[in-house]
């Protein structure tokens, strides 16, 4: 009798098995909504090409440092340069820092106010560093420390676009010491005055 009701269940099971599991029938035509096409949209084969797409022009060039490519402003080609009139505004950093001292600030507030006064001239900030490290690492620094001053710049009234910053490493040292004292003087943002060319 055990067998007998086994029996029954398992036939039961697997008449529900395959009638789940029927063959599929095709779908009814789909009702259409208004404003829908009238003809199904027919699905590409598996071997259909994929058409090229739009041609892309490249746009214009962002313009950088000479090896960190981090921006520098809109920069000014032709304009005049003036590297001695800023000279005594120069700005000096601590060792492996790009943090613009308290000391320092003064200096950056003489090149705005500079800058306010002679409306239509620009400034380059030059990022400099001592011998230590390596080219790549010291680019890297130089660029942080043009940035650190050039956002100074900018809180403190000047346009982004009278702005440009560029940085050297350790390629333009002013002392050529091997020692702190040199190090000191290396470390360094310098600024140079762009005019407009006549």
């Amino acid at each position: 009798m055990k067998l007998n009701k086994f029996a029954n269940l398992l036939v039961i099971g697997l008449v529900l098995i395959v009638a789940a599991s029927g063959c599929r029938k095709k779908p009814v035509n789909p009702t259409l909504l208004p404003g829908s096409p009238t003809q199904p949209v027919a699905t590409p084969g598996p071997g259909n090409p994929v058409p090229p797409g739009p041609t892309v022009t490249p746009g214009p060039e962002v313009t950088g440092s000479p090896t960190t490519g981090f921006p520098q402003g809109p920069g000014h080609p032709g304009w005049i340069e003036d590297a001695t009139a800023l000279k005594a505004q120069t700005v000096y950093f601590d060792f492996d820092s790009s943090v613009l001292k308290t000391s320092e600030k003064p200096k950056v507030a003489a090149v705005a106010d500079y800058l306010k006064a002679n409306a239509g001239k620009a400034v380059r900030v030059e990022g400099n560093c001592d011998e230590r490290g390596t080219e790549e690492y010291n680019r890297s620094l130089g660029e942080r420390r043009a940035l650190a001053v050039r956002e100074e710049l900018i809180r403190l009234g000047l346009s982004p676009n009278d702005v440009d910053t560029i940085s050297y490493g350790k390629d333009k040292p002013v002392a050529t010491g091997h020692d702190e004292a040199a190090w000191k003087q290396n470390r360094r943002d310098d600024f140079v005055v762009l005019m407009p060319p006549k």
